[in-house]
């Protein structure tokens, strides 16, 4: 089978736009160069990827399964060409890590610092998304270490531990008082929590705290970020959930304060693994030799 990258990076472009044109006009490609590049890529397939509709193009069932590996050969094109640039710079090689901003802010950044101090020749790149992302690209060899929330965890990698936190209550005095500290978990639920967004390790942990009580979480504001989640807080809409230390990096004005919570729901465990990509071996063992030895 032949096939460039120029291809590679229109069937995604197409899959993202639903039109041939479009994606042909993303990538600065004639219409009909684009439509023939397709062409001759769905003869090879022995399958069509799309479906002609008026307006544009729908994925077929075919395509969807062909999808993720054309993924992952256009990351690989993207990784040899950032090797070769680490390389070409005198670096013993690349190493990216994924994790969710919770660990970044409290863990990974200092641990990165150290690790550039230990091993200058070794570039590393933070790629910051939440438990459900990360593992998503560790599977598809985006990344080569991941960190992410251990009950979160679905790929059958090898985890060695990380770092633990726990999730203290947030929230605004003059809208909210609590009567007990630590909080009790039935206290927390009586108020409207505002968490991070779908695929977070919080959300999660609320679910679960709101499943064992029989209960659904529905809640108006589910954010993608913690600035956002402690503006509505700072304004009473409801409570906040987060590390201590995250909280502390924010720096928030007086009227916030905190309380623990009872149980242990609300602890989290955070683990990593590796993919088995054979890429700078010695390098990744190096990082997470360190990352290791930080805990």
């Amino acid at each position: 089978m032949k096939i460039d990258s120029i291809t590679i990076q229109l069937v995604l472009a197409i899959a993202d736009e639903g039109s041939i044109s479009r994606a042909a006009d993303k990538l600065n490609l004639a219409v009909a160069a684009a439509s023939r590049r397709l062409s001759d890529l769905e003869q090879q397939c022995g399958t069509k990827l799309f479906h002609r509709i008026p307006h544009g193009v729908r994925i077929t069932e075919s395509g969807n399964k062909l999808l993720q590996h054309i993924r992952q050969i256009d990351n690989l094109i993207l990784r040899l060409q950032d090797d070769a640039t680490a390389i070409s710079q005198g670096r013993d090689g690349r190493i990216i890590i994924g994790a969710p901003k919770t660990v970044v802010i409290q863990f990974l950044a200092k641990d990165i610092a150290r690790i550039q101090r230990q091993h200058p020749g070794v570039a590393v790149q933070v790629v910051e998304e939440n438990s459900k992302i990360v593992q998503q690209l560790l599977r598809d060899k985006v990344i080569d270490i991941g960190i992410y929330e251990k009950t979160s965890g679905f790929l059958g990698l090898e985890r060695l531990d990380y770092r633990k936190d726990r999730l203290v209550l947030v929230y605004s005095r003059p809208y909210f008082k609590f009567a007990a500290d630590p909080v009790p978990l039935d206290d927390v639920l009586d108020v409207p929590i505002i968490a991070l967004g779908k695929g977070s390790a919080i959300l999660s942990a609320v679910q679960r705290a709101y499943h064992s009580r029989g209960r659904l979480f529905q809640s108006p504001f589910v954010v993608s970020g913690f600035d956002t989640m402690l503006a509505l807080v700072r304004n009473g809409l409801g409570v906040g959930l987060m590390p201590l230390n995250v909280l502390h990096d924010f720096r928030p004005d007086p009227s916030l304060t905190t309380a623990e919570i009872e149980g242990d729901w609300h602890e989290r465990h955070y683990v990593l693994s590796v993919t088995d990509a054979n890429v700078h071996q010695q390098a990744l063992q190096n990082v997470v030799d360190a990352l290791i030895a930080g805990r």
